[in-house]
């Protein structure tokens, strides 16, 4: 795949935060409050989730020095395991991510419609995000140069909007009265361990959600300016940033909000902004957050196309998928099929909280085998060491710790959603034998 316009440090960081920061932070913070059993519980999740996305973080900026190709995030299981895994994993990832994507801009058409009067339907919702899809689909077409330009914008506008949340830290004349009690009765009345560590590893799952797309970024590859030094300074700022962000908000949600009525809240930012600015406040935030969240969309529009390129260009689907445009440099088709797909599902799965559990319990196969290739890559790319490529401090212990987090995650939902576990693994079955399939006839 030839490219001319190479992205920037800059820009590969924008991308990181784009990717990673959706419409999760304006949203799970609730979900993760609701089934934390008390405060500590909560914001030791949204730690151990920083800590763990850091662990994986390095280890894919290692993973993405080591073997710099476009799709890389399909490319790793082929090299290491079997192409039909390759198949399976990424054909879940990418029903995944369009499923993500596809709720995280409808819950950001509901923060838009907020804007105009009247009772708006699911409908109603579905077809502004649309819309919103169809518009960043035109943009990719134009090529990387353009879509890149407009995730920057987007990423600025969006880390404005967090900006503002926690701006509301230094209101403390309207910091939720019950904050300090609360946070005491449930200290003194603290859960036994097992009762803790439980709803550890459900409140993960949302936190999860929310740290979760980093991976994706060693899909760019070549597309990426010296790519051994840009990916991992990239992935290294654009992680720190996310840590720093998130901690403050979730501290701006419990003190503005209070942790009990946080469980509650969906449209949890907007609470926030209307206590602290006000309808009208809130109202414009609205609007501006809907911006933030088409950084998202525009970010998976950009990176989920070269998967498929790759998986065409190795025959695990059709050539036509690795088709690139001679002068663009777009992936037309694959860009095609995955807004379609995003569109289809957006009409299906109308709700956050549906696809949540499901979505992340997939990722755990994808997170757990992709980074469990760094082993296999520090024996067999030897040679590359000392050749100016990122080698991680504290191996193996590193990728250990981010394996183990996301197997304990998953364990997790089978305990407290084993439904959503069973067609997880189901469905992963029926990947690898349509590729075994396919490959016969």
């Amino acid at each position: 795949m030839q490219v001319k316009n190479k992205l920037n440090l800059f820009s590969f960081t924008m991308i990181v935060v784009g990717l990673v920061i959706g419409m999760g932070i304006f949203r799970t913070a609730a979900t993760s409050a609701k089934d934390a059993i008390e405060p500590s519980v909560y914001f030791s999740a949204w730690i151990i989730g920083g800590l763990v996305a850091f662990c994986g973080a390095l280890t894919y900026a290692e993973i993405g020095s080591r073997y710099p190709v476009t799709g890389g995030y399909y490319k790793v299981f082929a090299k290491v395991y079997h192409p039909s895994i390759a198949f399976a994993i990424n054909c879940l990832i990418l029903v995944s991510n369009a499923a993500s994507l596809s709720a995280v801009a409808l819950i950001g058409s509901g923060y838009l419609l907020k804007l105009f009067p009247g009772n708006f339907t699911d409908i109603d919702k579905a077809l502004v995000s649309s819309a919103a899809i169809i518009l960043f689909y035109v943009i990719n077409l134009k090529g990387l140069k353009i879509s890149s330009a407009a995730q920057n914008i987007l990423m600025v506008i969006k880390i404005s909007m967090i900006l503002v949340l926690i701006a509301a830290l230094f209101f403390p004349s309207h910091y939720a009265h019950e904050t300090v009690s609360l946070a005491n009765q449930h200290i003194s009345k603290s859960a036994n361990y097992s009762d803790w560590i439980k709803s550890l590893g459900v409140s993960l799952i949302g936190v999860s959600f929310t740290y979760g797309g980093y991976q994706q970024t060693i899909n760019f590859g070549n597309e990426v300016n010296q790519p051994a030094k840009t990916i991992p300074r990239g992935i290294f700022i654009g992680i720190l940033i996310i840590i720093t962000l998130y901690l403050l908000v979730n501290m701006s949600y419990y003190n503005i909000i209070g942790f009990n009525q946080m469980k509650g809240e969906k449209e949890i930012a907007y609470v926030v902004i209307d206590r602290i600015f006000g309808t009208r406040g809130a109202t414009i935030f609205s609007a501006f957050l809907f911006l933030g969240v088409l950084a998202y969309v525009n970010g998976l529009l950009m990176s989920n196309p070269r998967v498929m390129y790759a998986m065409g260009e190795d025959g695990s689907l059709p050539k036509l998928f690795a088709k690139q445009n001679d002068k663009t440099q777009v992936l037309t088709f694959s860009l095609t099929v995955f807004a379609a797909v995003c569109i289809i599902i957006l009409f299906f799965s109308q709700q956050f909280e549906k696809i949540l559990t499901f979505t992340i319990f997939l990722d755990c196969f994808g997170m757990v085998l992709s980074s469990a290739t760094i082993f296999w890559f520090r024996k067999k790319t030897k040679y590359l060491d000392g050749t100016g490529i990122y080698k991680m401090k504290l191996y193996p212990l590193l990728p250990l710790i981010f394996m183990a987090a996301y197997f304990f995650v998953g364990v997790s939902i089978t305990i407290a959603d084993p439904i959503a576990a069973i067609t997880g693994t189901g469905i992963l079955a029926v990947f690898v034998a349509i590729y075994f399939i396919v490959k016969n006839k």
